[in-house]
This record gives C-alpha cells, sequence and structure tokens, in this order.
C-alpha cells in the first residue's frame, strides 16, 4: 500500500479513531510495521492535521492503560486452551 506520507497518516489516524484500534492491529490492516504507525501517528500527524492528533492521541492514550488487561486475559485464554 504505497500512498502519500501525509495521507496514510490521516487514513491511520480516522482508521484507529473510528474503531478503537490498537496499533498492532491497525499496522496488520494498513501492511505496515508498528514503528511506522507510531511514527506516523506521534511525530508526522501532528504537524499535518493537529485536530485529528489530538483525538487519536486519546485513543492511544486509553489502549496503553488497558494494555495489561488485553494481555493477561490473552494468557489466560492460551492457559485455558480457548
Amino acid at each position: 500500500m504505497k500512498t502519500n506520507i501525509e495521507e496514510r497518516a490521516c487514513d491511520l489516524a480516522i482508521y484507529i479513531i473510528e474503531t478503537k484500534a490498537t496499533v498492532r492491529s491497525a499496522a496488520k490492516k494498513f501492511g505496515i510495521s508498528k514503528s511506522t504507525v507510531h511514527k506516523d501517528l506521534s511525530e508526522r500527524l501532528e504537524s499535518i492535521n493537529r485536530p485529528l492528533y489530538l483525538q487519536v492521541k486519546k485513543v492511544l492514550e486509553q489502549n496503553k492503560a488497558e494494555r495489561h488487561i488485553r494481555g493477561g486475559l490473552a494468557t489466560r485464554m492460551k492457559y485455558k486452551g480457548v
């Protein structure tokens, strides 16, 4: 998926805001690395579209606060054989 970097950053932000997706799932959906998603959203997007950046920042902070819960649930499912 080769596109303009600014366009990709905006598309990533909109996808994450609409679906409340994690960085990992967004990277998988767009076929890019997690570090590229982070760079697009935390560095590039701020200078491209500040209001969009502030919205996506809230979602990313919420995901970061909840990641220990998701990790625990994944481990539980792994060992229960679900």
